[in-house]
């Protein structure tokens, strides 16, 4: 069920037990991620439309896995188009295919790799020269395929990448982490929880403590389940415990995810990531991000320049379908904050461990037709 079929993707198989995106033949199949971990449900998509509601509700989730959905959105679409104008006209079918990213670019406005796998797309469509329709969307297919391979090899770097930063010592390792970053995250292993997955099959790993994550509880239903399923032990805490737990001793680093990292390394991530931080900080705890460099906006020079997604005040208003207070509340809901880089060790990428203020050392590592 991988991505692809080339020689090295059997290498890929087996690393981790969890594939959130899976591609069939003509289709792609999603864990509907809404569901776990009451019921583990494939959601069959066809359409691109299907796929941006995908996206915005949450079905699929977590930054590069958005990447990898958005990719085969577009391949979809192009494929609708092929179906429906006919003959090979390429003003149209690229204008069509345009349609197609606007609508897939207002699903989530945070995440970077939306952003970043559609430009992708794009740009292949743009620059292809298939000489029939059916050629042009062999070549989007083709691409998202390597899109999906290449998060998954990454992936499994940024893990390998994070073992070089872990403290060397005798005693087993206390990692705490904030919402979902493992496979379900990506199109497998993980960033953060990858570096969590990384230790744990070193031998390094005492314990991973995952915060509940309010209001939608990715640490609690996503990130526990993800570490039940490889027998990773993991200890689950409310978000306002995190302090308590780092002043008792009970913890020794934080590794996050990202949704969007500005050009100095300030890092936008899931709400409750900045708090984190700061907490970290006082208790003299290293905290590291772990992202694929997709995940960086070269174009933005800091974070206040990251767009966050406000969502639905029914996130925090109700629990399981009841209210959880009285009528006549007003809500806030912002989906992700920024962590300013002072407060980051170090961000662990695929190309390896940088300070904040060094990641524009590594913008040459990005494929030269992907760079924004």
């Amino acid at each position: 069920m991988l991505p692809n079929s080339p020689a090295d993707a059997a290498d890929m198989s087996g690393i981790t037990q969890v594939y959130p995106i899976l591609w069939c033949e003509d289709h792609i199949l999603l864990i509907d991620q809404t569901r776990l971990p009451r019921e583990y449900v494939l959601v069959d998509i066809r359409r691109s439309s299907d796929l941006a509601e995908a996206i915005r509700t949450m079905i699929v989730r977590g930054a590069p896995a958005i990447g990898v959905a958005a990719a085969y959105g577009m391949y979809l679409g192009a494929k609708e188009l092929a179906a429906t104008l006919g003959d090979w006209d390429r003003p149209r079918f690229l204008a069509g295919l345009a349609e197609v990213a606007a609508m897939l670019r207002e699903t989530r406005p945070t995440a970077v790799n939306l952003f970043w796998a559609i430009d992708r797309m794009t740009g292949l469509a743009q620059h292809s020269q298939a000489a029939t329709a059916q050629a042009w969307v062999a070549e989007l297919l083709a691409e998202a395929q390597e899109i999906h391979l290449s998060d998954l090899k990454t992936c499994y770097r940024i893990g390998q990448q994070g073992l070089n930063i872990l403290p060397d010592r005798p005693e087993k390792l206390r990692i705490m982490t904030h919402c979902n970053t493992g496979s379900l995250a990506t199109a497998g292993y993980g960033t953060a929880l990858g570096v969590v997955r990384s230790a744990w099959r070193s031998g390094r790993l005492e314990r991973v403590y995952a915060g509940e994550t309010r209001p939608r509880l990715q640490g609690a239903k996503l990130t526990t389940w993800e570490c039940i399923q490889e027998d990773i032990p993991v200890t689950l805490i409310t978000d306002s415990m995190a302090a308590h737990c780092m002043a008792q001793g009970m913890v020794d680093l934080v590794i996050v995810g990202a949704d969007r990292i500005a050009a100095n390394g300030d890092t936008a991530n899931k709400i409750g990531t900045y708090s984190l931080a700061l907490v970290a900080k006082a208790h003299n705890i290293p905290f590291y991000v772990a992202a694929p460099l997709s995940t960086v906006d070269f174009s933005l020079p800091d974070g206040t320049q990251i767009p966050i997604e406000e969502r639905d005040p029914a996130e925090i208003a109700l629990t399981w379908g009841e209210p959880i207070c009285p009528a006549g509340t007003e809500f806030y809901n912002p989906a992700f904050d920024v962590t300013p880089a002072a407060l980051i060790t170090a961000v662990i990428t695929e190309e390896g461990c940088v300070a904040p203020e060094e990641l524009p050392s590594l913008e040459h590592a990005l494929h030269p037709s992907v760079k924004r």
